[in-house]
């Protein structure tokens, strides 16, 4: 848009430059083809005097035959050159002689021009026959004219008489509007010119930009140093590939590859030799799965291949060629002798083993443990029981869903486990049953589930987002929710992810609820959020005081956030024993000293 604007700015004013020449240029050369006309008159004109007038002619009083001469002269003089009319008059304007005859002793009225030329001074000017008013006879034959008045001069410049002539401009205007015609036919070839390759030129730019800020976007989703998609790219697409098999009735097939002792590889030789392990198996895993293969970076020595319409045999195949071309590879790092490189590798499908992208993910995890387990160097189907089917609701899926977000992000997981501790002791001091305790607790943890699908540059960005950022970052509420809405019996802490960022008053996202609209279990879940957010350090900011948090909390309450939930909150932290502290701060009996209006 800023181009095309820029594009348009340019255009107007080659508009603009194009119209002010072709004016200038039609200025300019009037004038000088007026100029030209007069020095050829005056000219002509003082030739003819010369040659046929006396002194005594132009004292007004001429004899008959001598002005019969004259005129027949002057007759001669229009016969060429568009010349219409030729007058010769005396200082007080009586006419002597003219082209035309009929006229002699006549006495027009003595215009602008005429007085200038009395006074010694050549006038000129193009006018309409019909504004030609001193011409008393001999109605003039063309619609436009050249005036002229010409001096005669004595030799000490004394005026003597005049000379007046009447040309047809037509001829004059044709030229003109010719030449005109030529200075806008190539001033609009130019502008032409000129616009195409100022449009090649941005277009061009255009192009450029766009592919640069594709390949931004793209730089977002992918691994810097393998080039694959990374961890939070690839569970937002998991998301969508299962939803686009639950449509079509289909299947998808997961594999969580896990390289064994990179740890132990990365401590001993080095973080580049640890980087030319990932390079080498991101390469070798992406030529070898097969046709219709997935590959991302889900952790930072894990990769997950996913195949679309695949069982447990097709990704046994696929991971079985893939670990037959390891064995054919060993690096060397300095003295060192020749490493193998093997993977433990956890497989898992869907529906056969999980409904949802937070199942398929925590069932893989389970498989790769136990294939580490055994020594590494294997790979694990996962399990379909009834003890798994009836605990993936809870255990399991809280278990994974755990180990997502502390392989995205530490602090992620830091702060899900503050807020969870937070919203519990806050719902105890409500009187909230047993039962629902357990339900805030989960909430708790996975209320930030969502952001492992934000850009790690937004999650760890060392400064505050811009508003752009800041729409992408709110959307981390819609997708824990997708995330976890699978998950048998969550309801309600699926209220707690997608509403715990409402205000009290409206003001928040991504519904804008207000007051009792908003769920109680997200209204708790947001005083132990905010509270959680200003006593932990982040990438931008230290944590805040204890104290200083707590009047900030106070300060919220009405506007952000319920106002009776923080004045329990508060008064729970000022004075309980038990109360959930930040950080290392000892627990103890807190006294009062802030007070919620």
């Amino acid at each position: 848009m800023v181009l095309g604007l820029v594009f348009g700015i340019f255009l107007m004013f080659i508009g603009m430059t194009a119209v002010a020449l072709v004016t200038v240029t039609s200025m300019h050369l009037s004038s000088t083809t007026l100029a030209a006309v007069v020095s050829r008159d005056r000219s002509l004109v003082a030739l003819f005097v010369n040659s046929n007038v006396a002194r005594s002619d132009l004292t007004g009083v001429v004899s008959a035959p001598r002005a019969t001469d004259l005129e027949g002269k002057l007759a001669a003089l229009i016969a060429q050159d568009e010349i219409l009319r030729v007058e010769l008059r005396a200082l007080d304007g009586t006419i002597i002689a003219s082209s035309g005859g009929g006229d002699r002793g006549a006495r027009p009225p003595i215009s602008a021009g005429m007085r200038e030329a009395l006074g010694g001074v050549p006038s000129v000017a193009m006018v309409d026959s019909s504004q030609a008013t001193d011409v008393e006879s001999s109605a003039l034959t063309a619609t436009h004219v050249v005036r002229e008045y010409l001096p005669v001069l004595s030799d000490t410049q004394q005026t003597l008489g005049v000379v007046a002539m009447w040309r047809d401009a037509g001829p004059l205007l044709a030229r003109i509007d010719a030449a005109r015609a030529d200075v806008v036919l190539v001033t609009i070839t130019a502008s032409v010119f000129l616009a195409a390759i100022l449009f090649a030129v941005f277009r061009s730019a255009q192009r450029r930009i766009s592919r640069q800020h594709a390949r931004l976007l793209e730089a977002e989703r992918l691994d810097p140093l393998t080039g694959l998609l990374n961890h939070g790219a690839v569970v937002g697409d998991l998301v969508e590939r299962i939803e686009a098999m639950r449509l079509a009735d289909g299947r998808l097939g997961v594999s969580l590859i896990d390289i064994d002792n990179f740890r132990l590889l990365n401590d001993t030789h080095g973080h580049a030799a640890g980087d030319e392990v990932l390079v080498r198996v991101a390469d070798l895993v992406r030529a070898e799965a097969g046709a219709g293969s997935y590959v991302a970076r889900y952790g930072p020595d894990e990769f997950l291949l996913i195949l679309s319409d695949a069982g447990s045999d097709d990704m046994l195949a696929a991971v079985g060629r893939v670990r037959d071309a390891l064995s054919e590879i060993t690096l060397q790092f300095g003295e060192s002798e020749p490493l193998p490189i093997s993977v433990s590798v956890g497989i898992c499908v869907y529906p056969e083993h999980a409904g949802s992208a937070t199942e398929l993910l925590t069932a893989g995890a389970l498989a790769v443990r136990e294939a580490k387990a055994s020594g590494g160097d294997g790979v694990r189907v996962a399990r379909v029981s009834e003890e798994t089917a009836h605990t993936s609701g809870s255990f399991d899926v809280l278990q994974g869903l755990v180990i997502a977000v502390d392989t995205k992000d530490r602090y992620t997981k830091r702060h899900s486990e503050d807020v969870a501790r937070y919203a519990v002791f806050l719902a105890r001091r409500l009187g909230i049953d047993a039962e629902q305790l357990q339900t805030i607790h989960l909430a708790g943890l996975l209320h930030d589930v969502g952001k492992i699908g934000i850009p790690d540059t937004l999650l760890r960005k060392p400064d505050r987002l811009t508003p752009q950022e800041y729409e992408i970052f709110k959307q981390h509420v819609a997708l824990g929710d997708a995330i976890v809405r699978d998950v048998p019996d969550v309801e309600l802490v699926r209220s707690g992810i997608r509403h715990h960022h409402e205000r009290w008053d409206g003001g928040g996202y991504l519904e804008g609820l207000e007051g009792e609209q908003i769920p109680i279990l997200a209204r708790i879940l947001a005083v132990a959020d905010v509270f959680s957010a200003m006593t932990t350090s982040r990438p931008y900011r230290r944590a805040l005081p204890l104290q200083e948090a707590l009047k900030r909390l106070g300060d919220a309450a009405g506007s952000q956030l319920q106002e009776d939930l923080v004045v329990a909150f508060i008064q729970g932290i000022e004075t309980a024993p038990d109360a959930p502290l930040p950080g290392e701060q000892p627990i103890g009996i807190w006294q009062p000293t802030l007070k919620v209006a």
